[in-house]
């Protein structure tokens, strides 16, 4: 991808040779993650040129001092999480394009595999076959992150979940694993309510026929524990706001674009102790998560 707004390419590129704690990672399957079409259509920012498309692959060489304990060897297969797998294209001379300026000095290319010096890397077993890694690697691991790690979603409380795509899928049934009582799917298309359903949903509401918000609050007895935003759009995460009950919990996880405000409702936010919580990747701690 070279500019905002222009066809992808294909082209060929050069890969560095590994240094110390760094390895060359071939990947083998990628999820359509929206991700990377926020980057495609400019509202997520991203320096440019890059290479889009992230997850799982295969390790095929490691730096002399190897690529710590995560994955050292040749062969291994591990997942690559959205935000430590940045891949910005640059030119050897005459001077190099800047990656993450705050980690780039003077033209050196910032760390391909980490961030804020985490490395990237997790050993996984050999015998997933790594499609279905490529889903657990974002979407799957945000969407139970956002459940497990930001909300800490308690057995039998409610929920609601805005939008049943990858994400919110992912929400809907780490909040089956995690026990909620109620959880209440909200989306427009018939077949994702009832795909939610399958996967733990036990109520579906279609946005397309009206305000979800009256129904929600409605249909439990004033409101959810939690509701989860998986969309990133200021009508959503307001409905997220007010069908929330007192005390309840508001995880924004959809990424809202860049530049764009969201105004909420300041005296249902106080007055009813209502909580607002940032989700990014599912606020995951790769090396913990994935093998759970």
């Amino acid at each position: 991808m070279r500019a905002i707004g222009e066809p992808l390419r294909i082209e060929e590129i050069e890969v560095d040779t590994p240094g110390p704690r760094e390895v060359v990672v071939r990947t083998a399957a990628t999820g359509v993650c929206h991700s990377d079409l926020h980057v495609l259509e400019g509202s997520l920012p991203n320096p440019l040129p890059t290479v889009r498309g992230h997850e799982p692959g295969v390790v095929e060489d490691v730096g002399q001092r190897g690529a710590t304990r995560g994955a050292r060897r040749p062969r291994d297969r591990l997942p690559l999480g959205l935000l430590r797998h940045v891949r910005v294209l640059r030119r050897r001379a005459p001077e190099p394009l800047r990656g993450r300026g705050d980690h780039a000095p003077h033209g050196r290319a910032p760390p391909r595999l980490a961030q804020d010096g985490e490395n990237a890397l997790v050993r996984i077993r050999p015998d997933v076959p790594l499609d279905r890694v490529a889903l657990i690697g974002c979407g799957v691991t945000t969407g139970l992150g956002a459940v497990f790690n930001t909300a800490r979603v308690r057995a039998g409380r409610s929920v609601a979940g805005i939008g049943c795509g990858g994400i919110g899928l992912s929400v809907v049934q780490g909040c089956r694993i995690a026990g909620a009582g109620r959880i209440v799917a909200v989306d427009t298309p018939a077949w994702k309510l009832e795909l939610a359903a399958r996967l733990g949903a036990t109520d579906g509401v279609n946005a397309a026929e009206g305000n979800p918000v009256p129904r929600v609050v409605e249909m439990t007895a004033g409101g959810v524990d939690y509701a989860f935003e998986a969309i990133g759009l200021p009508p959503t995460v307001r409905q997220a706001v007010r069908m929330t009950r007192k005390g309840g919990t508001i995880v924004m996880i959809g990424v809202v674009p860049a530049g764009t405000s969201v105004e909420l409702p300041g005296a249902d936010i106080v007055l009813r102790e209502k909580t607002i919580l940032g989700c990014l990747m599912g606020s995951n701690r790769f090396r913990t998560d994935m093998p759970r």
